[in-house]
């Protein structure tokens, strides 16, 4: 590789990461709009984590206010993460993979999952038999195909939405 090439691909690297901050940026105001609207408490925290920006909104009290925003099942979490997402899309043209979480629900059901996922490729690995999980949302099937991926095995998603579901297979 030449010298060049490697600042290039710096370049680039950096170009990224201040695209997903200002995509953060962009989000941020968006949220902080929103809990303005709703007469919400919350701060907002913004990192980049695996190639995407991640925002979230944490309450300095007991949290019971942001549990409105969450929802049933994170149903309203995911409503809110597309409004963001339209919001970054508007304002910057391009398509946002932005990652919102609210009160912590997204990291406590990522721990869930990752347990699941790994207690379910545990079983697989002893049975020999695939397992079929119970339908999940995009974000959650990622979460269960990355803990059997780590297990040494590997899954699929079958189905369509929204009862689409991971299948853990054998080795």
């Amino acid at each position: 590789m030449t010298e060049g090439t490697t600042t290039s691909a710096a370049a680039e690297g950096a170009d990224t990461l201040s695209r997903l901050e200002q995509e953060g940026e962009i989000a941020a105001d968006y949220l902080e709009g929103l809990l303005d609207i709703a007469d919400l408490d919350g701060d907002i925290d913004m990192d980049v984590e695996a190639d995407r920006a991640a925002v979230s909104i944490i309450s300095d009290s007991s949290g019971r206010d942001l549990q409105k925003l969450v929802g049933r099942d994170g149903e309203v979490l995911e409503a809110l993460q597309e409004l963001t997402r339209l919001a970054v899309h508007r304002e910057t043209g391009d398509r946002s993979r932005l990652m919102l979480d609210i009160a912590g629900y997204r990291a406590k059901k990522r721990t869930e999952l990752s347990e699941l996922g790994a207690k379910t490729a545990a079983d697989v690995k002893n049975t020999g038999e695939p397992v079929k999980l119970n339908p999940m949302t995009p974000f959650e099937r990622k979460v269960v195909h990355d803990a059997v991926k780590a297990a040494g095995l590997r899954s699929e998603s079958e189905g369509e939405e929204p009862q689409r579901f991971v299948v853990v297979l054998p080795a």
